[in-house]
């Protein structure tokens, strides 16, 4: 899973909204209680790149991985952007295609 995140975070630091799109699975929610809402689905999780992570000109640094086991990590990042700096709290899910299915995010 760690290379999944650190390809996660290599096409976002990038802005790269389509290849980071390609680690989703299509019916893929992001959960960010940090912004009070839910994403699902593609589309929603485009919009919320492209408001969140290329908006903000966010840069994520990972700071560490916890692998709960072959489908679950919770992932800690050092965000910086045009909102200041932020430590987050990423549980991340994937599917048996080693696709992103969730992530519920978080402000530490």
């Amino acid at each position: 899973m760690q290379k999944l995140i650190e390809s996660f975070i290599m096409a976002a630091n990038a802005f790269d909204v389509e290849g980071t799109l390609s680690l989703f699975a299509a019916d893929a929610v992001i959960d960010d209680v940090s912004v009070g809402d839910a994403f699902v689905g593609r589309n929603d999780v485009r919009h919320y790149l492209e408001r969140f992570f290329v908006g903000y000109s966010t840069n994520s640094k990972l700071l560490s991985i916890e692998e709960l086991d072959e489908f679950h990590s919770d992932v800690r990042l050092d965000f910086t952007g045009d909102f200041g700096h932020e430590i987050g709290i990423l549980k991340i899910a994937v599917n048996p295609d080693g696709l992103i299915e969730r992530i519920d995010a978080d402000l530490e």
